[in-house]
């Protein structure tokens, strides 16, 4: 059974732009991982300063192996280079979920 993990993310509208390159300079980090299926970054529209990162993994085992191999490495010096990047979220929270039906667009 896929499990689906919401990262969300409270950011500063100042930070909105630091955030989005980040993740758009990321090139591939979590794609690779075995056992990943889906990603997709949320921006807010209105009413919220929390980002929406949603992931869906094979299983929960596929998920924690990549917190604890390429996820934590990447974020040990935050990113690219050997210099610490300010964080551009000044809160997270992880939802988990399990997938009990999934549908997508039917064929014409």
């Amino acid at each position: 059974m896929s499990v689906v993990k919401i990262n969300v993310l409270t950011v500063p509208a100042e930070q909105r732009e630091v955030l989005e390159q980040r993740f758009a300079s990321r090139a591939g980090a979590v794609e690779n991982s075995d056992g990943f299926e889906w990603f997709e970054l949320l921006r807010p529209v209105e009413g919220t300063d929390q980002y929406l990162v949603y992931t869906r993994w094979r299983d929960e085992e596929s998920f924690q192996a990549w917190m604890e191999g390429p996820m934590k490495a990447a974020h040990q010096h935050g990113g690219e280079g050997d210099a610490p990047k300010r964080p551009a979220a000044s809160g997270s929270t992880l939802w988990s979920f399990e997938v009990v039906q999934s549908a997508g667009p039917k064929n014409a």
